[in-house]
């Protein structure tokens, strides 16, 4: 208890821990979604690339909306264009998430994958 009555008080310190806190969930808050489209395009690519041999447009946009779904990527299979280019597959789609902190702050994501391999 001798904490709780020393001369500097403890407002400060709980200030901060409370903002270092708010810093933190804001941070994770719209990181995440980043993170998400990062790893599904990553993984979407070697999706295409190991696809290009068997030419299977049909079995790619099933395995890039598995790949969706794992990341919980809000998209629908309808949503994945899948195109053969000569030897190239074109993958493209996009989403939206809101993000919400808190009820105060409201924004929305807009991602776009765009793949060409």
């Amino acid at each position: 208890m001798k904490y709780l009555h020393n001369e500097r008080g403890w407002i400060k310190p709980l200030l901060s821990i409370c903002i270092l806190v708010v810093a933190v969930y804001t941070g994770l808050k719209f990181g995440m979604p980043y993170y998400r489209y990062s790893a599904f395009k990553s993984e979407a690519t070697d999706i295409a690339l190991t696809a290009g041999a068997t030419g299977d447009l049909n079995r790619v946009r099933k395995d890039i909306y598995a790949s969706a779904q794992s990341y919980n990527i809000p998209i629908k299979q309808d949503d994945i264009t899948v195109e053969r280019d000569g030897n190239n597959i074109h993958v493209q789609t996009s989403w939206s998430v809101q993000v919400d902190i808190f009820g105060v702050y409201q924004r929305t994501l807009d991602f776009n994958v765009d793949i060409e391999a």
